[in-house]
C-alpha cells in the first residue's frame, strides 16, 4: 500500500534516508533530512513524500520536488529521491512508487519530470525508462553550488 507521508512518519523517512545515501557512502545530516522532509511535508507546493507499505513493513519511498521552468514554460517536477529497501528489489515496489508520483505530476499539470541517476545505475533507468522517462542526450552537464553550509 503506498500512502502520502506525514508527521509522524519523519524519523522511518530519515531512517530509509540513511540506509538510501550509505550505499553510495555519502554521509547524512539527521538534522537536515529532518527539517527537510518537515518543511516538504508544511508546504505541499514544494511537493509530496510517498511511501510504500508491503503490509505493516516500510520497504520504501519517494520524494517529488516542484519548481517553475523556464525551459518547460511552466512547473516541472524532479524525482529528488527514490529508495527501496534491499530486501524489496525487483518486486515492482519502485515501479508503482513512480507511479503514485506520475499522478500527482499529472493532477498538479507539471510541464516535465526529471532525474538524476548515477551513470551505472542500470536498474534506477530501467525504472525510469518504462515510465517513459529518456537519457537527455545532449553535451549538458549538471552544475550544483551549494549556497548554505559545506559542499
Amino acid at each position: 500500500m503506498i500512502q502520502l507521508a506525514a508527521h509522524e512518519d519523519i524519523p522511518l523517512l530519515v531512517e530509509m534516508m540513511e540506509e538510501f545515501y550509505a550505499e553510495s557512502d555519502v554521509p547524512l545530516d539527521h538534522c537536515v533530512a529532518a527539517a527537510s522532509f518537515k518543511t516538504l511535508l508544511e508546504k505541499p507546493d514544494f511537493g509530496a513524500i510517498w511511501i510504500y507499505f508491503d503490509g505493516s513493513e516500510a520497504v520504501g519511498y519517494v520524494v517529488l520536488t516542484v519548481c517553475f521552468s523556464m525551459e518547460f514554460g511552466g512547473l516541472d517536477g524532479n524525482i529528488d529521491d527514490l529508495y527501496v529497501r534491499p530486501s524489496a528489489r525487483r518486486k515492482g515496489f519502485g515501479q508503482e512508487l513512480v507511479q503514485s508520483l506520475l499522478i500527482e505530476c499529472h493532477d498538479r499539470g507539471l510541464e516535465a519530470l526529471h532525474v538524476e541517476v548515477a551513470p551505472l545505475n542500470g536498474p534506477a533507468k530501467a525504472v525510469y525508462e518504462r515510465i517513459g522517462l529518456q537519457l537527455r542526450e545532449d553535451d549538458r552537464d549538471v552544475m550544483t553550488a551549494k549556497l548554505k553550509g559545506e559542499f
